[in-house]
């Protein structure tokens, strides 16, 4: 089994922020495939929600879309619900270090500043798991990045975000069935 683990926050309210693409991926891969996000985890440690997921087969190969009910800085405690071995993981988050609407797999490295990523990799205990960033970033990052990746993209913003969404989503199956290296290839756009 692959999984595929979107990072983003709970909510409608951070719904269509840039911090939310990672969750944005899974449900355009739950509703491309007929997927119910409906199997639901709790947090081992104290009983809280920690994620919804469900499954499907691509390419002979099975599929386990995952998002986190955490808020993104928690996202490692959510983690703790989903027995599962590194390699078996794709993390999918944002990056303000990316512009706007790259894509970049890796198999593996550090966080890079994103909270989000840092949690799972510090509660997996290694750096060897693979990730997907997306980038939302603009030329000009500005000063206060909290609020910058809490607030919706722009109008002219939009079109490149669901382009890339789309992209990510294929990249995603593409890791899932030929692994890190073909899926590499394909799809890192250069920034």
């Amino acid at each position: 089994m692959k999984i595929l683990v979107g990072l983003g926050n709970p909510g409608q309210t951070y719904h269509e922020t840039r911090h939310n693409v990672g969750f944005r991926v899974i449900q355009l891969l739950a509703q491309r495939r007929g997927v119910a996000l409906d199997q639901r985890l709790v947090s081992p440690r104290d009983g809280r929600p920690a994620c919804v997921s469900g499954d499907y087969a691509h390419d002979g190969q099975g599929i386990r879309l995952v998002m986190l009910l955490t808020m993104m800085n928690e996202s490692g405690e959510a983690l703790r619900a989903l027995p599962s071995a590194p390699e078996e993981l794709l993390l999918i988050c944002d990056d303000v270090n990316l512009p706007l609407g790259t894509l970049r797999l890796r198999p593996q490295g550090g966080a890079g500043g994103h909270h989000g990523l840092e949690s799972c990799l510090s509660v997996m205990g290694t750096e060897q798991v693979a990730r997907l960033r997306i980038g939302v970033g603009v030329t000009s990052l500005p000063r206060d990045l909290h609020e910058f990746v809490l607030s919706p993209f722009g109008p002219t913003e939009r079109p490149l975000i669901r382009q890339a969404i789309d992209q990510a989503a294929q990249a995603c199956e593409a890791w899932a069935s030929g692994g890190i290296e073909a899926a590499m290839n394909r799809y890192n756009t250069n920034a």
